[in-house]
Parts: C-alpha cells; sequence; structure tokens
C-alpha cells in the first residue's frame, strides 16, 4: 500500500538515493549465515523474508500490517535511528549514530511503500532521502523476537520431587561442540542449575571453559579461586572465608554484599576426599513461590526490610544494603536472593520490624533446607557444578576425616550467560 502518494517521489533515484540496499554478502557473526538477502538490517543476524501487506501513516506512528493480521507501529524518530546510513545505522558497526539531541522536528515522514518483496520504504523530509526497512526484521520485532526473554528459555522452578538430580552433560564435548554447550546454558537458565562431567581434573580447566562462555567476573577472591580444605589440618589452617573449614554451609549464594552479585557460579571438583561434604542445591525460584503462597506476610517482610551485608576479610570492606529478597537488580521474572548468613551483619529496618523479620529469616532457611527443595549429591573428580548464583542456593554438609577437599571456582555475570545463549540458540534456529 502507498501512502500520500502525491507527495511520494517517483522513485529512488539520485533525487532520493536508496540508503540499506544492496547488503547481502556480510556475515552474521554468530552462526556463519549470510545477513537478510537485499536490504541490510540494524544487526549480524538473518532474517527470512516475511513480506508485509500494508503501511499506512498516522500521525508520527506508521502502522504496518501482514497478510496474517499481525500488526507494528513505529514512531518516526525510531524509524530513522534504525535507518541504514542517514545519520542513523553505521553500516560497519551497525551502531546508532543518531544523538537523540539531533532529533528534529523537521525530520518527518513524506510517504511510505511496501516494495514488491515485502519490505518498506521510508521517504523522508526535508533531505529528500528514503530508506528501506526489510520486512522480515520488521517482524521480529512484531513479535517480540528482540526483548530480552527472546532466544532463551523460560525458568522452570523446581523441587526434589520433579527434579531429582541436577542434568548432566560431557564437558570435553562443551569445549568443541556448540550443541553440547547450548544444552548446558539452556540448562542454567531453565532450571538454574547443570552439572559438566569428565572434566579433567587439572587447575586450571575453568579459565578454558570460560573461554567457550565469556569474561569472568573478578572479586576479591580473584578471577579464578580455590576452595581448599585438608582436614587433618583444618583446625589450624588459616583461611579468609569459611568456604575453606570442614563447617557445615546451609543453603546460600555468595557475595550478598556486592550491589549486582553474580550471576553464575562454576565450582570444580578436584580432589574429594573427605568424609561427608556433600552438596546441596535449592531453587529459590520454587522456594520465593511457596513462601508467596503459603506465607505472604514472610514473603512481604523478606522482600521490603533490608540488611547490610558485610564482608569481614582482611583489607576488604564491601557492603551493601537490601532485602533477602531482592526485585531491584532482577530482570523481572525472578528475584536476586541474598542469602548468605556468614556476611549478613546487621539489620537495617525500624526496630520495631526486627522481631518479625528474624521470625520470617528462620522460616525461610528451614524451608531452604527442607528435602522437599533440596537436592543433595556428592560432587567427584571432574564434576564441575553450575548453578545461578543469585537463583539457586547452594551449600554443603560438614565434612571430617582425612584427607582433602579441593574445588576451584569462577563466577560469571549473568549477562555473559544470556548472551551467549542467544547467540547459540539463534544459529542453532538457522541451521
Amino acid at each position: 500500500m502507498v501512502a500520500d502518494v502525491d507527495t511520494m517521489p517517483s522513485g529512488c533515484g539520485s533525487t532520493w538515493p536508496v540508503q540499506g540496499t544492496g547488503v547481502g554478502v556480510d556475515m552474521d557473526a554468530n552462526d556463519g549465515n549470510p545477513i537478510s538477502d537485499g536490504v541490510a538490517v540494524p544487526d549480524f543476524y538473518h532474517y527470512p523474508q516475511v513480506p508485509l501487506a500494508a503501511a499506512e501513516m498516522a500521525g508520527d506512528f506508521l502502522n504496518l500490517t501482514w497478510p496474517d493480521g499481525t500488526q507494528l507501529r513505529c514512531h518516526r524518530y525510531w524509524l530513522r535511528e534504525n535507518a541504514i546510513g542517514l545519520g542513523g545505522i553505521d553500516p560497519a558497526t551497525r551502531e546508532g549514530l543518531l544523538d537523540p539531541a539531533e532529533l528534529r522536528d523537521s525530520m518527518l515522514v513524506a510517504a511510505v511503500e511496501v516494495t514488491a518483496a515485502g519490505d518498506l520504504t521510508v521517504y523522508w523530509q526535508p533531505d529528500n532521502s528514503c530508506c528501506q526497512y526489510h520486512g522480515g526484521w520488521l517482524r521480529h520485532i512484531a513479535e517480540g523476537q528482540h526483548r530480552p526473554a527472546s532466544w532463551l528459555p523460560e525458568p522452570r522452578p523446581w523441587r526434589s520431587e520433579t527434579l531429582a538430580q541436577p542434568p548432566r552433560r560431557l564437558a570435553p564435548a562443551a569445549l568443541v561442540d556448540d550443541g553440547v554447550l547450548c544444552d548446558a546454558l539452556n540448562d542454567l537458565i531453565e532450571l538454574g542449575v547443570c552439572v559438566l562431567e569428565q572434566a579433567p581434573s587439572e587447575p586450571g580447566f575453568l579459565s578454558t571453559l570460560a573461554e567457550r562462555i565469556g569474561p569472568v567476573r573478578d572479586s576479591n577472591f580473584g578471577a579464578l579461586w580455590d576452595v581448599l580444605a585438608d582436614v587433618a589440618l583444618a583446625g589450624d589452617a588459616a583461611t579468609n572465608s569459611t568456604a575453606n573449614t570442614g563447617f557445615r554451609l546451609g543453603p546460600h549464594t555468595d557475595l550478598p554484599t556486592r550491589e549486582v552479585p553474580p550471576g553464575y557460579q562454576f565450582l570444580h571438583c578436584l580432589v574429594n576426599e573427605a568424609d561427608g561434604g556433600e552438596s546441596t542445591l535449592t531453587d529459590g525460584a520454587a522456594l520465593v513461590a511457596a513462601l508467596r503462597e503459603t506465607s505472604p506476610e514472610d514473603y512481604e517482610l523478606l522482600s521490603t526490610r533490608h540488611w547490610i551485608f558485610f564482608n569481614r576479610g582482611p583489607g576488604i570492606d564491601h557492603r551493601w544494603s537490601a532485602p533477602i529478597i531482592d526485585h531491584s537488580c532482577g530482570d523481572g521474572l525472578l528475584p536476586t536472593l541474598r542469602a548468605f548468613y556468614p556476611v549478613r551483619a546487621f539489620p537495617d529496618m525500624p526496630e520495631s520490624d526486627v522481631p518479625r523479620a528474624y521470625e520470617a529469616l528462620r522460616r525461610f532457611h528451614r524451608l531452604a533446607d527442607d528435602p522437599r527443595f533440596e537436592l543433595t549429591f556428592r560432587l567427584g573428580p571432574g564434576d564441575i557444578m553450575c548453578f545461578d548464583n543469585r537463583r539457586v542456593l547452594h551449600g554443603r554438609k560438614a565434612f571430617s576425616g582425612s584427607g582433602k577437599r579441593h574445588l576451584q571456582g569462577i563466577y560469571m555475570d549473568r549477562d555473559e550467560i544470556l548472551s551467549r545463549a542467544r547467540a547459540l540458540n539463534r544459529a542453532r534456529a538457522a541451521h
């Protein structure tokens, strides 16, 4: 459909130069496919053609319609920002160039039309230019595939009755097979946990694995850190972390002292000769859902009353004040759980709320350690326990006897896991 025919030029010739056409040889940086044929798109992905049926002007918006009735409304400024060339999208980087301060009232859409291939052509005033937009790229926005949750599995809460053991994938295969790595990352996003097995029992392997995913999140423990206890020497060993003792660690999440705690944690078992020390996992998504349903007052106290979390290690002073169930830095789907009692130092709430807050906190931790919610299993040499540190509470039983227990760990931000998973899932769909 053509709108405002009387004001539309006769074509995109020298007077109305077409921007963003004729690009079909650039390669998708993620899946190796050529980008969408004919009309360039503002990213490096391939989009199948989904021809438009109609385009109509409606004030500052364009109403786009596909033959099946799907619709999309586009503001004129947004279209100008996403124009390849015209000072919008840089054809080389596919990043935006248009400073919002440069948006002008005079940037008007003179006319629009749908091409024979089903793409959108927009004619602009006052610079006598035009630009084409790929119909398939526009359709992926209409279907919500541009949103952060797209190309990712939905989180699925679990209890011990619905997930008897964490899913397992082969660590050596994850290093060379994108399909195995994709499955493992999808496990982490959907369930919050995955075990990679048969990894070499060699220090530093986690750094090699991380190179397949993304940057490691550094901390005061270092980029690659050790959880090391010699049971025979445990009483004499100096340490700055309860993790390096033989004490029981109840269900918890790491580094609640940070404004945004690390998103994911990988723990690689190198040696486990101690008696006891079984690992535990509790799905915070299921735990929070149960609290909200059965103990709404506890849920309200845990999600609104603040505690101060404080690192007590020598030479460091990390602090943050937040609720145990923290919705402020979540993704809208799952809250961040701040549940590490060794660094939960002070109530940060009115004095009248402290008794009730402690009662809610006590019930929260008892429920987290309830067999209905908690998985218990033993890590063996070569096992890598991977989990969502802001969703899944992990812990371990106390251990004793003789022998060493040596794990290495890394943190990764949630952004890195989600980015890699999206790229792998899109590549899988394209092939």
